[in-house]
Parts: C-alpha cells; structure tokens; sequence
C-alpha cells in the first residue's frame, strides 16, 4: 500500500517541508526525530513508511490515540493511531521514504530516502521513542507482556525506567493498552503519521531525493 497523500503540494511548500527536514537529518533524523520539538506538534498530511531488519526496545507501552494536523491544502485533518513507545531502543538497518507528488516544472513525483543503521554492528539508537502508527507487520517477541492494562496506568511507580502515555498527547487514560519489559520487532514495516524521540542518533546516514516513486517497501 502506498502512502497516503491528502491533496497536492505547491512547490514552494514542498520547499518549506524538505529543507527543514533535511537540516533536522544531521542532528535528529528528518521527521523520525522530532524529539527535539513538544509532543503536541501537528502531523502533516502525509504518512511514510519506515523498514527495519529488526528493532529491539525496552519498557513498550502501546495504546490508542488520535494524531492531528493539517493536510498540504491547508484543510484539517485527524487520524487514528496506534502508539509504541520505548524507554530505549536499537534499530537495524532502518530506512524511511515519504512520496511527494505533482510537482511542478516538470519534477513529478519524488521521494525522499532515508537510510541509516545498515551496520548490524552501529544500529540507530533512540531514547523515549514514540510512533504512532496506521499499519504495522512484524515477527513480534514480547517479555513479560501484560495486556488490558488502563493507559493511565502504564507507567510503573517502581521502575524508574518506566515510560506512559506521552506528555500532551490526545489518548484516553481509561482505554485499552498494553506494556512489556521487552519488545523484539524482525521484518519491521510500517506506515506512520510521526515519531519522537528524546534522542535519536543516526550510524552510517544516507539521504536521497529520487524520481518517481521508489519507496522502501
């Protein structure tokens, strides 16, 4: 399934969109990492799909939450969410690509590539790392998973390492969620509306505009 894009994009906001981000690559990671702003941060209007080898993170919690935003017209926009967080987190071989299409004086289609981690030996490597997620296909291994828990409660008093809900984020504190000591994550792939993270360092970067569509899955 491709990404979903709500509208067209002018050239001079597609301009406003990609230079930032690519200034935010060498310190954060392009739109992966937008740690370093607040948590109630408005989503674009387009998602883009995140590959990983495998991604290995502690104290997961996972609930359900309403990403908000504004599409490339202007025009208001809500989307459902899944939300994974970690505590910590190591990631192989990951690569990120979002599509922008109908650009003018003849550009077409582009993507943006992000790769970073392709040595298993220098994965990324993130701290308090949120996704928040539309789709999700994994071999998933959990350690000591408990399910049902109130998403008000996630965060254990006695674990200091523990993470909750994220701070200013819309979720219901009374829904259904989930937590473990442990999540192990092979074949990752996923279409996301945004990810945050406290810290999110970037081995072996590589970015790339391409022509046409050429995502990473």
């Amino acid at each position: 399934m491709s990404s979903q894009v709500r509208g067209g994009t002018r050239w001079k906001r597609f301009a406003l969109v990609m230079v930032p981000s690519v200034v935010a690559t060498a310190a954060v990671g392009v739109g992966l990492a937008q740690g370093a702003l607040a948590a109630s941060f408005s989503v674009s209007g387009q998602s883009f799909k995140v590959r990983a080898d495998k991604l290995v993170g502690h104290n997961f919690v996972q609930y359900g939450s309403v990403a908000t935003g504004t599409n490339p017209e202007g025009k208001n926009g809500a989307h459902a969410v899944a939300v994974s967080g970690f505590s910590d987190a190591t990631i192989t071989n990951m690569c990120q690509s979002v599509v922008t299409p109908n650009l003018p004086f003849g550009l077409g289609t582009v993507t943006l590539v992000l790769n970073a981690g392709t040595n298993p030996k220098k994965p990324v490597k993130a701290t308090n790392l949120y996704l928040d997620v539309s789709e999700l296909d994994a071999d998933a291994q959990f350690k000591n998973i408990d399910i049902g828990v109130a998403a008000g409660s996630l965060k254990d008093p006695n674990n200091p390492d523990s993470i909750g809900i994220q701070p200013r984020t819309q979720a219901n504190p009374d829904g259904f969620s989930q937590r473990a000591e442990e999540a192990k994550l092979t074949n990752v792939k996923q279409t996301a509306w945004a990810t945050t993270a406290g810290t999110f360092k970037l081995s072996n970067l590589s970015l790339r505009l391409k022509s046409g569509t050429q995502e990473c899955y």
